[in-house]
């Protein structure tokens, strides 16, 4: 597939890399097949990075494993699925990246995720009954109202575009518009995701040997803005050690843009924590947290560090929130709420 047939696609990314200087040519690997949110997002990679190389090849792979292979070989770039703000972290890529031994993120790009329906070509005119859902399993969770409209069972598959370009008569794929002309398939239903508004955002990965090359371009052209992904594993485990690690964090003046836990696997009880952290490594105020995270006896490992964002700072309003639950407006919150039913039943005291 060409460049030019995602032209329409829409993705942002750090503008700090536009004027960077200009290294050779290399290829940018993804998860395959051609169509896929992956590909589109390689593509604005290549658009977006296009002052550090002149030509940025966006490369199909069968496996993140094997783009991540690429990296560390020092073969190229990669881009891999972060995190989707319909279904989170990507969680087999987060896991890869606390495990990898080379590879480290440094750029973000992101990509509006829709979700088009598409069956075999003429399978409609010869009446073929609909059975199964089949895309990446991101895709089926995102797409539930349409797939219990239909009654369909579900195929997970190892990429949307992998779907759309396997499906078979009975089967109905789920993917990118663009995977409707590339693999000659009928669209049974456009925008079939149950949110509007989906945008998965992803990580451009280098070998960790060259990132600070990288860093040091962009901090020449004046950036002085970073956000870090790092990982953290209390070595000793027990109450409070938790609460200590972010201590470090909130005293220091971090802005902690998420954190969330993986269990270290097969180990009961052991967990690393990963935080999104408004600032670079090198910078004095989060050099000195992770100094002292290392000499508590702590393992520390940044997984990226990247050009920050503006990221957009909505209120949660009422109807976002789940059903049940306890809240009130601080400001006119009722009298012996804490003696209510609702509460007793909600909070279970």
């Amino acid at each position: 597939m060409s460049q030019d047939i995602t032209d329409n696609t829409v993705c942002d990314g750090n503008r700090a890399f536009e004027a960077a200087s200009r290294r050779q040519s290399l290829p940018l690997y993804y998860l395959g097949p051609q169509g896929s949110f992956t590909h589109q997002a390689a593509v604005c990679a290549s658009r977006m990075l296009a002052s550090l190389s002149e030509n940025i090849t966006p490369m199909p792979e069968s496996t993140i494993p094997k783009v991540m292979a690429h990296v560390r070989d020092g073969e190229g770039w990669g881009v891999i699925a972060w995190e989707n703000n319909v279904e989170g972290y990507v969680v087999p890529n987060l896991d890869m990246m606390i495990d990898a031994d080379d590879v480290v993120g440094f750029a973000h790009v992101g990509v509006d995720v829709v979700f088009d329906a598409f069956v075999p070509q003429g399978s409609a005119k010869r009446g073929v009954a609909l059975r199964e859902a089949t895309a990446h399993p991101h895709g089926l969770a995102q797409c539930q109202r349409f797939i219990a409209r239909h009654h369909l069972t579900l195929m997970p598959a190892t990429s949307n575009a992998a779907a759309c370009r396997d499906v078979r008569d009975g089967q109905v794929a789920l993917g990118p518009s663009i995977c409707g002309e590339l693999y000659h398939l009928d669209t049974l239903e456009h925008h079939v995701q149950d949110y509007h508004g989906a945008r998965t955002e992803f990580l451009v990965l280098a070998r960790r040997d060259d990132v600070p090359s990288l860093m040091a371009q962009v901090k020449a052209d004046g950036n002085s803005e970073f956000e870090t992904i790092i990982a953290f594993i209390p070595l000793s485990t027990g109450p409070g050690v938790l609460a200590n690690l972010l201590d470090v964090l909130r005293d220091a003046g971090l802005n902690m843009t998420s954190f969330i836990s993986r269990p270290i696997k097969g180990h009961a009880g052991t967990y690393s924590f990963v935080a999104a952290v408004d600032a670079a490594p090198w910078q004095p105020h989060f050099r000195s947290v992770l100094t002292e995270v290392v000499e508590h006896g702590d393992w520390v490992k940044t997984l990226a560090v990247c050009p920050r964002r503006e990221r957009p700072n909505p209120p949660v309003n009422e109807w976002m929130l789940p059903q049940g639950g306890v809240c009130f407006d601080p400001h006119a919150i009722p009298e012996a709420w804490d003696s209510s039913v609702d509460a007793a039943r909600e909070l279970l005291w």
